[in-house]
């Protein structure tokens, strides 16, 4: 039977085992996502925009949501091959120790069916006795090793089911939680463009206004802070390729789930730019702030991650004079803003 067909019928009787192994098992619900009943109209052109930022921050949520199950998706798929190859390799390793017992008895039985060591008690010849003696040690020895070898490679089996099934239900579980982020993203940027939708020209041309005035006003205040007069790190060799790659993408939509060529979300950015840089980085923006080294504001260089707000739902790349790359929200492009024009939580550094 070829590899690829024993392979494909291993990752069926894994699917099988799944099934079988935890009859009337129910994965559980994914935590529940925040309500999407429509909030209270807004009054003013004030309360549009933060409403709108509030439905844009929840969906930027969901997407990091939707991002980490997805690449815990891709390592559980990947996992579930191995295994399956495991499996494939195990069960031909127990066919050639079952041929190895079966030649080892078939032996036995043309020699009249008694024991090595009962035809050995039967010879008159010394030197034939004790070289019968030596080979019935051998004999016993090897029984011994290929018993061993099959009980060995029996729970390494076993083993490999047990995982490729915790396997299958994570990678289920993962499943369940992507179409729930799913739909609560296109959920909530749904209701910010409808938002968007119901206002006029010119109301539409105000809230810009006020948007670009509230990223200026908080970049002015970060930056009267001093807080760069100590931030003059110099950019290592990848991250100025990181720096370089991310740039280089100025003007490319924002799609949330993204990762290139052509669209990015926030994370999909910075970690795409440095695997570009040769040192690949987590996915997520909150997989970047837990994994990542931090460092200190006034220690940040070109090519650190500066991310953003209490829960780290946003990243950008710094790229020196106060300004961060980044892909902004659903209905912008990549672009370069003030470092200071959202909530700083900290700065991570890919390689230090």
């Amino acid at each position: 039977m070829p590899k690829t067909r024993r392979l494909a019928i291993a990752i069926a009787l894994v699917c099988a085992l799944t099934a079988v192994a935890a009859p009337g098992t129910a994965f559980a619900d994914p935590a529940p996502t925040p309500s999407t009943t429509a909030p209270a109209q807004p009054r003013t052109l004030d309360e549009v925009s933060k409403q709108i930022d509030d439905l844009y921050r929840q969906a930027a949520a969901a997407t990091d949501a939707y991002n980490l199950a997805e690449e815990q998706t891709k390592e559980q798929s990947a996992m579930i091959v191995r295994l399956a190859q495991d499996i494939v390799k195990g069960q031909e390793k127990i066919k050639r120790l079952k041929d190895q017992a079966g030649a080892t008895a078939r032996m036995q039985y043309r020699n009249g069916g008694l024991p090595p060591g009962a035809q050995m008690m039967l010879s008159g010849d010394p030197d034939s006795f004790l070289t019968g003696a030596d080979a019935l040690r051998q004999g016993q020895q090897a029984a011994q090793g290929l018993l061993g070898e099959l009980d060995r490679t029996q729970a390494e089996l076993a083993a490999y089911s047990k995982d490729a099934t915790a396997q299958w239900q994570n990678l289920e579980a993962n499943r369940a939680k992507k179409e729930a982020a799913k739909k609560d993203i296109t959920e909530k940027i749904a209701a910010a463009e409808k938002l968007q939708s119901q206002l006029k020209e010119e109301e539409r041309e105000r809230l810009a206004e006020l948007e670009r005035k509230k990223e200026f006003d908080s970049q002015t205040a970060w930056l009267s802070t001093g807080v760069l007069k100590e931030v003059n790190g110099s950019a290592s060799e990848q991250g100025k390729k990181a720096v370089k790659f991310a740039t280089d993408q100025i003007g490319k939509k924002y799609v949330w789930g993204a990762a290139g060529p052509d669209t990015f979300d926030c994370s999909g950015l910075t970690s795409q730019a440095w695997l570009a840089a040769g040192h690949p980085v987590p996915r997520t923006s909150q997989e970047q702030w837990a994994q990542l080294p931090h460092v200190a504001i006034k220690d940040m260089r070109p090519g650190d991650l500066v991310i953003y707000f209490a829960d780290a739902t946003h990243v950008g790349m710094y790229i020196g004079d106060g300004a961060i790359v980044h892909a902004p929200r659903p209905g912008r492009n990549v672009t370069i803003t003030g470092a200071g024009s959202m909530p700083i939580l900290g700065v991570v550094r890919p390689d230090k």
